[in-house]
């Protein structure tokens, strides 16, 4: 059976039919998890700063735009920023206009692109880092109820923020000595998912950091009919306490 196969699979048996890694009993991971809201709109943010990758961010923002045409209930996809609703400038140049004002109090998932992390003297994760901005807001923003997906080197925002440190994570394969380094409990998966924080790898993980907490959240009918409209398989292994 072809894994395209087996996801239909799953969808037909629902959640009797899981995918395998995903926890079937309590667990610490469990209980951080934001609880779901059926009723509820979802709502999504994605973090910006200067110098962010574009396909760290564009690629999320895709896949749970594109979630609204497969589940009832109602999705919002935002761009914010931490140091004020202006526009930035991605790692390749692309100008960003209309960046939203910082709430993470009224979001479901805060996503956390990364970018510039080679790159110590230019715009990016590591000028994010120094300034301290956004790290002290992604500290300030935990609560109950609020998952944090970050990906690629926007871990390394998170591991700076203090939200890594003891929990299992990984990151851009770069900066995975790093992250280890400052306490995170490297996994070698493409998705790690320990309840409120879900961990992603580098730059295309986004598609698959994406979709898992669609699957997650909005179940498997959402995350495969997404698949579908993009002609993407997500590939690789998913980690889950």
């Amino acid at each position: 059976m072809n894994r395209r196969d087996a996801l239909r699979t799953s969808t037909a048996l629902g959640a009797t039919g899981a995918l395998a890694g995903v926890a079937s009993s309590a667990t610490a991971a469990e209980e951080r998890r934001a609880p779901r809201k059926p009723a509820g709109p979802f709502r999504v943010q994605v973090v910006m700063y200067e110098g962010v990758e574009e396909l760290d961010f564009a690629a999320p923002y895709e896949v749970f735009s594109a979630a609204k045409f497969f589940t009832s209930r109602p999705v919002t996809v935002d761009y914010v920023r931490a140091s004020g609703p202006a526009g930035v400038t991605a790692a390749y140049g692309t100008r960003l206009r209309d960046i939203g004002p910082w709430e993470p109090g009224r979001a479901d998932v805060l996503v956390v692109p990364g970018g510039g992390y080679a790159r110590r003297d230019s715009p990016g994760v590591w000028a994010e880092i120094n300034r301290g901005t956004l790290p002290r807001a992604l500290a300030a923003a935990v609560r109950p109820g609020l998952t944090i997906g970050a990906l690629c080197t926007g871990v390394m925002l998170c591991s700076a923020a203090g939200l890594t440190r003891g929990r299992p994570c990984t990151t851009h394969q770069r900066a995975r000595a790093d992250l280890e380094q400052q306490g995170g409990v490297l996994k070698n998966a493409r998705v790690v998912d320990d309840g409120d924080l879900v961990t992603a790898g580098g730059i295309t993980s986004g598609l698959e950091l994406a979709l898992w907490i669609v699957r997650r959240e909005l179940g498997p009918d959402a995350a495969t009919g997404i698949e579908s409209m993009l002609e993407y398989e997500a590939r690789g292994t998913v980690w889950s306490s």
